[in-house]
């Protein structure tokens, strides 16, 4: 199925690896010019090398810097120039108990995953609706839906996201922009790595072990996949998905028990 984005321009934050590489890569295969940030320039450009050989073409820009702060934000609006697609990334909280969390975590924890996507996507929507096509895709989490105890921080601030980003969307519909929110359960990334190891406290060898176990706990058996969540990405911001707005998408391998 051809997406009817080809030509488009995205910026995509926190892509040097994981799910937000996964998103520019499935956007760059279908002719999406990106620009990809990350705090870490080393890291960032072997990710783009990576892009430009599998989407031969399209244009691929860089941005090393921390896009929790103006100046970072500023420099990845500016690289990017028009922005048609903007996918919102950003690393969680740390894990931990909620005893030990003082008003400066949860300032940094609200600042980095709610406030961050919010002036994003203010930045951009203006232009979006005068040019009659937009395309917000916020990364949050699973734990929005069925939260985790280890992850409150995130759990907090991704939900006053949702929050926003919902009375937002009924706002912009009329203009030909869709803001959806990507819930990811657990894909084998780093994150999941980190969580788990909080969890179990096991290190090594039995971390490893300990993650093949919770696989097997999974309805799918098994972590998903960065491209898998991709691709799912590039679908919200199709042209086919011109009329699914304001929704929580969530991606877990069957996980979540409800119904609803």
């Amino acid at each position: 199925m051809d997406f009817g984005i080809k030509g488009r321009n995205a910026l995509v934050c926190a892509a040097s690896k994981g799910l937000g590489l996964g998103c520019a890569l499935a956007l760059a295969k279908e002719g999406v010019n990106v620009t990809i940030t990350a705090r870490g320039a080393e890291t960032l450009e072997a990710a783009a090398k990576k892009i430009r050989e599998a989407a031969p073409g399209v244009t691929v820009k860089m941005v090393a810097g921390d896009i929790t702060t103006e100046a970072g934000r500023n420099e990845a609006l500016n690289a990017a120039g028009e922005i048609d697609i903007l996918i919102n990334n950003a690393g969680g909280p740390p894990p931990g108990d909620f005893r030990d969390w003082d008003r400066e975590h949860w300032i940094k924890a609200v600042d980095g995953n709610m406030i961050t996507p919010i002036l994003l996507a203010k930045a951009v929507v203006d232009k979006m609706a005068a040019r009659k096509f937009g395309r917000i895709v916020n990364i949050t989490s699973s734990a929005v839906k069925a939260p985790i105890p280890v992850l409150g921080l995130s759990n907090g601030a991704r939900s006053g996201l949702h929050g926003f980003m919902a009375g937002m969307s009924r706002q912009v519909a009329k203009d030909g922009i869709t803001i959806n929110n990507l819930l990811p359960g657990r894909f084998l990334t780093d994150r999941l790595k980190q969580t788990i190891g909080a969890a179990s406290k096991k290190q090594g060898d039995e971390l490893e072990a300990e993650i093949v176990k919770q696989a097997t706990t999974i309805p799918a058996g098994r972590f998903g996949t960065a491209e898998e969540f991709g691709q799912v990405c590039a679908f919200l911001c199709s042209a086919q998905a011109a009329y699914f707005t304001g929704q929580n998408v969530l991606l877990d391998g069957g996980n979540y028990p409800g119904s609803f």
